[in-house]
């Protein structure tokens, strides 16, 4: 079950099988590629922030229940839908933030990966243990940990299946930040009111810039954040924002 809380400008994104670890299955998964679906064209929500029910997970996985029946093809369709969901926090056009607040496993670390910031309880442990099950991380996990962290790092995790306290993970850039359990929640909802109040358009630009860092010719991205910051003279925004520096007043960003 994903529960959707719309709060102003922001919207929080509950994963709710608390009973499970908050374990995806098929239609916990199908709901939550769904959901961030319907908010990534929204046009009222400027920030979305991504934990799980209860405090003692945040996603553990997917449901190996579930799994442990799959077929070759079954598999790749399931595998699909889980990089359809990672997709969709990785690109929508507004900051996507995850509040890990238990364990973040297999798929569950995957999902906090696609988000472009992680915060994290000082509970949380986070991994991609699937090399303990035979199989291997299958939603992003051994192309995006690499790019979030260090290529020897991600080895280390994935090819040995262990598991991070939250500190570890602060250390080596898995995740942002670290928080006491009672006020994680509370700290990320500051952060993505602060994202929200800024001007939505320049948000989605320099989002769609940073995520070609590691990606593609450096010259080729070089050119393409030239014409992002160009095109970012013709928006309304723009004048909003230079003109409320220039007046020393807090600017009110529309969008436009």
């Amino acid at each position: 079950m994903i529960d959707v809380e719309r709060n102003d400008a922001v919207a929080v994104v509950t994963v709710n099988r608390p009973e499970a670890m908050n374990a995806l299955d098929l239609e916990t998964l199908g709901s939550l590629r769904d959901g961030l679906r319907e908010l990534a064209h929204d046009g009222g929500v400027h920030a979305v922030v991504l934990t799980g029910a209860g405090d003692r997970a945040f996603v553990a996985g997917a449901d190996i229940k579930y799994m442990q029946g799959l077929t070759v093809l079954e598999a790749r369709e399931w595998g699909g839908l889980g990089h359809a969901t990672a997709f969709l926090l990785e690109t929508m056009r507004k900051p996507t933030i995850a509040a890990i607040n238990g364990f973040a496993l297999g798929g569950g670390c995957e999902l906090a990966l696609a988000c472009d910031l992680r915060y994290a309880s000082r509970t949380a442990k986070l991994g991609q243990p699937e090399v303990n099950l035979g199989i291997i991380p299958g939603w992003g996990g051994t192309q995006r940990l690499a790019r979030t962290t260090t290529l020897g790092f991600a080895k280390e995790l994935i090819l040995t299946g262990r598991t991070v306290d939250a500190d570890e993970a602060e250390r080596h850039g898995l995740v942002n930040a670290v928080f006491e359990p009672d006020e994680l929640l509370d700290r990320t909802l500051e952060l993505a009111r602060r994202l929200a109040a800024k001007s939505p358009v320049a948000l989605a630009w320099a989002k769609e810039a940073a995520n070609l860092a590691l990606q593609g010719a450096h010259e080729a991205n070089l050119t393409q954040e030239a014409s992002l910051f160009a095109m970012g003279f013709s928006t309304e925004d723009q004048r909003e924002g230079m003109g409320a520096f220039v007046d020393k007043r807090e600017p009110k960003f529309t969008g436009r």
